[in-house]
C-alpha cells in the first residue's frame, strides 16, 4: 500500500492535496507537475525556516523554479497588517508577476499570511500550501480561506484563494512539540465530531500517530466535500466552525497566548456541554468529547468568564447583523447550525462553562 494519499478538491480551480513522508524534498518535482515553471516566493516564519526552508529552496531550484524567500517573526501576534504589508512589499521588490506563485511554508499563521498576500498582490496570483503542522495539514491549508487579525478580533480581514496545490509532509510532524501536535489533533477531533464516529474513536482510544497521512486524508476528504458544495461559506461550510466561536473568543481574551488548537478544543468542550444542558444534544456527548480532548492533552475549559467571552464573540466575523450562527453538536457525527440573536449568546456560554 502506498504511503501517500492524494485527495482531489473540485473547486475552481481544482487542485490536489497530497499527504505522506518526504514531500518537502520532492516539492519541486511535484509542483512542476502541477504548474509551469515560474518565480516561487517562499514565505515562512522564524521557527519553521531554519528547519525546512533550505530543503524547499533546493528542491524548487533543482526542478527549475526561480526561488526567493521571506521570513517573518513566528506567532499569531504577527498575523497582522504590518506583516502583510512587509510581505507585499517583498513580492513587489522581487518583481513577481501574475504568472508567478507564492509558497506558504509553515503552520496556520503562515498559510493565512502568505495566502492573503497572494490573494491581493496584483489582484491575485497563485499560491501553494506546504503545511508543516498537523493543524495546518488537516484544516487550514485546504479550502482557500486566508486572513489576518485586526485589533478588534481574529481573522477579520481576508480573502478566498484556493491553492494551486497542497503538499503535507508527514515527516514534519516529528519536529513538532507535544502541544503543537495536540493543537492539530483538536481540529481532527472536531472533524470526527462533525462527520465520522470512526475518526473520532481513533482519538478517543488514544491513537494519533499510527498513520498520520491516513488521518490527514480523512479530514481533508471531508473538508473537500464541504468546500466543493459551499466554497464561499454561505451555508454548510459554516459547520467547519464547530468550537470556533468560543475558541476565537478565548484566543482574543488571552491576547493570543492560548494557541488556536487549544482554544478550539476548549470551545468545542464548552459548546458540547451547553448543547447537552440546553437539551439540544444527546447525552453523553459532552463527557465523550471532554474525555477525548483530555486524552490528547487538550483543555476542556477556560479561565475566562462568560461575559468576557460573549463580548469577544460578539465581534466575531461569523456575526450577521444582530445574529450569530453557532455550530451545535447533537451526537458524534452529527451537528447542526443554530442561528440566534447575539444577545442570547451569553446564557449559552454560561451553560457551557457551568456544565
Amino acid at each position: 500500500m502506498s504511503s501517500y494519499h492524494s485527495i482531489q478538491v473540485h473547486t475552481s480551480p481544482a487542485y490536489t492535496v497530497t499527504a505522506g513522508p518526504g514531500l518537502l524534498k520532492e516539492c519541486g518535482g511535484r509542483l512542476r507537475e502541477a504548474m509551469s515553471l515560474c518565480h516561487m516566493a517562499v514565505i515562512s516564519d522564524s521557527v519553521v525556516a531554519p528547519l525546512y526552508l533550505e530543503t524547499v529552496r533546493k528542491s524548487l531550484s533543482s526542478a527549475g523554479f526561480s526561488v526567493s524567500s521571506y521570513v517573518f517573526p513566528a506567532g499569531e501576534s504577527h498575523k497582522n497588517l504590518k506583516t502583510l504589508s512587509s510581505i507585499l512589499e517583498f513580492l513587489a521588490e522581487q518583481r513577481l508577476t501574475r504568472t508567478d506563485c507564492v509558497a506558504a511554508l509553515g503552520g496556520g499563521v503562515t498559510g493565512d499570511m502568505a495566502g492573503f498576500a497572494a490573494a491581493v498582490y496584483l489582484r491575485g496570483i497563485r499560491c501553494v500550501q506546504l503545511p508543516t503542522t498537523l493543524l495546518a495539514a488537516v484544516d487550514s491549508s485546504v479550502g482557500g480561506k486566508t486572513a489576518i487579525d485586526l485589533t478588534a478580533g481574529k481573522n477579520l480581514a481576508g480573502a478566498f484563494l484556493q491553492p494551486a496545490a497542497v503538499l503535507c509532509d508527514t515527516d514534519c510532524l516529528s519536529s513538532l512539540p507535544a502541544d503543537a501536535l495536540a493543537g492539530g489533533a483538536a481540529e481532527a477531533i472536531k472533524t470526527g465530531v462533525l462527520c465520522d464516529e470512526s475518526l473520532f474513536s481513533l482519538f478517543e482510544n488514544g491513537v494519533l500517530a499510527a498513520d498520520p497521512a491516513a488521518v490527514i486524508a480523512r479530514c481533508v476528504s471531508y473538508k473537500a466535500g464541504v468546500v466543493e458544495r459551499d466554497e464561499r461559506e454561505l451555508g454548510e461550510r459554516k459547520l467547519l466552525n464547530l468550537g470556533h466561536t468560543v475558541g476565537h473568543a478565548i484566543e482574543q481574551c488571552s491576547g493570543y497566548a492560548v494557541s488556536h488548537g487549544h482554544a478550539v478544543a476548549a470551545g468545542l468542550a464548552i459548546i458540547a456541554r451547553a448543547a447537552e444542558a440546553l437539551g439540544w444534544a444527546e447525552s453523553p456527548i459532552a463527557a465523550r468529547i471532554a474525555a477525548c480532548l483530555l486524552k490528547c492533552g487538550l483543555p476542556t475549559g477556560t479561565e475566562y468568564g462568560a461575559e468576557a467571552l460573549a463580548a469577544a464573540a460578539s465581534a466575531d466575523k461569523k456575526r450577521a447583523g444582530g445574529d450569530i450562527t453557532l455550530v451545535v453538536p447533537k451526537r458524534i457525527g452529527l451537528c447542526e447550525l443554530k442561528k440566534m440573536p447575539v444577545s442570547e449568546l451569553l446564557p449559552v456560554i454560561q451553560a457551557g462553562l457551568e456544565g
